[in-house]
Formats: C-alpha cells, structure tokens, sequence
C-alpha cells in the first residue's frame, strides 16, 4: 500500500459541509468517488480539518492508502475528471507512510472575508460575507490582539464541539482592509468547532462600534460561550493553509513565514507539535 496525500479546494456552496453525510452532499463523498473511480477500488480518505456547510476552502489537505499504481499525475487529472466544477485537486504528492493529513499538522490558517459596503454583490454572494454598516478595521485590530497566544477558549467553542480540550494557541490574528473588504486571517495550532466564526463574530461587533476592543478580553476570560456574542455566518469563511513538518517535503504557504521565529521549533518537535485533539 501506498500512501498520497491531496491538496483540494473547493466552494462550499452547495454542501453540506466537508465531512461524509448520510442525507446531504458532502465534499469527502465526491472526492472519495472520484479517487475510488481512479484506484479501481474503494478509497478513503482522511482530511486536516471539517469544514463546515458553506465553508469554502483553498487548501485542504487529505492523505490515502491505496495498492493502485498510479503517477501522481493521474491523480490529479484522473480525479478531477469525475468531480463535480466547485471540487478541484491541485496536486498529489507520494508520501511517508508515517504522514498524517490531521495529526502532523503544525498550524493551520483560516481566512474570513466581509464584504463593508452598502448594497449587497451579486457576485460575491456566496463567497463573501455582506455587512452594511462601516466597520471599523483598526478597533478590530485592537480586539485581536486580546485573543492572541494560548488561551481556555470555551467562550468561541460551538455547542456541539467535540474537542477534548478548549485550550488553543493563536499564532497570528489581522484584520486589513482593501477598498470594500475587510479581511481576517488567523493562524493557530488547531481549532475548535465554530471557532473562527466566533472570534469573528465578536470582532466585527467591536467594529460596529457595538462594544469597545477590551470586549474581546472579557468574552475570552468569561470562558462562557454565551456572553460571546453571535456567530459570524460560513459564507465568508476560507480553509486557507496548512503548515507540516519540513520532513515531508509539502508545499507551504508564504503566508506562515510571518509567524514569529520561535514557531520554528515546533517544526523540530515542540511542545505544540502535536494536535490538541
């Protein structure tokens, strides 16, 4: 058997989510038939991260057994021929046995984009949240900052978070603005169900000028999810990077050469090194 690992990306739009469902189109269920159909047997694959109905995603990352001798190229091509047009692989690369798609994963990155202007965009409707009111980018800038670091993050944990721990530690949280759209990346060791979508939710309240930025600091403190305020809806929401260890020789984003230094030696087997759960 061999083992692969897959770079896809996708529109969520019109599923329910990454994670195989019984009764509602999922992205794993096209993938998985796609590769099935490639490999001439059943194929399952196992994901760095769920992403939630609507939530889009510029880079997730799976891995695969199989005993099919394929190059990587057929992977690629192949697979794509059998997914649908919002579902496409960007490459495959052959991998350790050792590697996994989940639990190797040093940070990941998310990126939630909002459309600040008054009428709503009839393109960007479903890859973008819409806000009408003026948000004000450097107030949420300020919030960020509360929330950076490892912290008890109960207060943005979705009710029905299965995580064993509510312990995370935010590597990076910005908030920049380019004409209309406000953009939030953020970059952390892993994260809890409707996580992102929380701390959002309560930045862009701050931006409205709804509560004043210390407000991030006594809704993280709280560790109470319902003081949090609410939850920013999926559409704006991108799976945008994950970052492994150099061993397994995989594409990285240059976005995760802005962390500090100090992250380098998680990559060497820090502390941090492996997921929370």
């Amino acid at each position: 058997m061999k083992r692969f690992a897959l770079k896809i990306e996708y529109d969520g739009s019109r599923y329910a989510g990454w994670q195989y469902q019984i009764h509602s189109p999922s992205i794993q269920e096209v993938v998985e038939t796609a590769l099935s159909r490639i490999a001439a047997h059943p194929v399952r694959v196992v994901a760095a991260g769920r992403t939630d109905s609507g939530v889009h995603a510029w880079e997730q990352i799976v891995h695969f057994d199989t005993a099919a001798e394929r190059p990587d190229r057929a992977w690629v091509m192949g697979a794509n021929t059998h997914l649908p047009a919002d579902v496409r692989i960007l490459w495959a690369r052959s991998v350790q046995s050792e590697f996994h798609a989940r639990n190797q994963a040093i940070a990941r990155w998310y990126r939630y984009r909002i459309l600040n202007r008054k009428v709503a965009s009839a393109l960007l409707r479903d890859q973008a949240t819409w806000h009408h009111r003026l948000l004000d980018e450097e107030r949420m800038q300020a919030a960020a900052r509360y929330l950076l670091g490892e912290h008890d993050f109960s207060s943005f944990r979705g009710p029905y978070c299965q995580s064993k721990s509510p312990f995370r530690r935010v590597y990076l949280l910005e908030v920049r603005r380019e004409g209309d759209e406000v953009s939030i990346d953020i970059i952390a060791n892993a994260f809890l169900h409707n996580m992102v979508r929380n701390i959002v939710g309560v930045l862009m309240a701050v931006g409205s000028g709804k509560h004043p930025p210390d407000w991030a600091g006594h809704v993280l403190a709280a560790r109470d999810r319902s003081v949090g305020g609410v939850t920013a809806p999926p559409t704006g929401l991108y799976f945008a990077g994950i970052w492994y260890p150099a061993k397994f020789d995989l594409p990285r984003h240059p976005m995760f050469d802005r962390l500090p230094q100090g992250l380098k030696r998680i990559e060497e087997g820090g502390d941090f090194a492996k997921n929370p759960g």
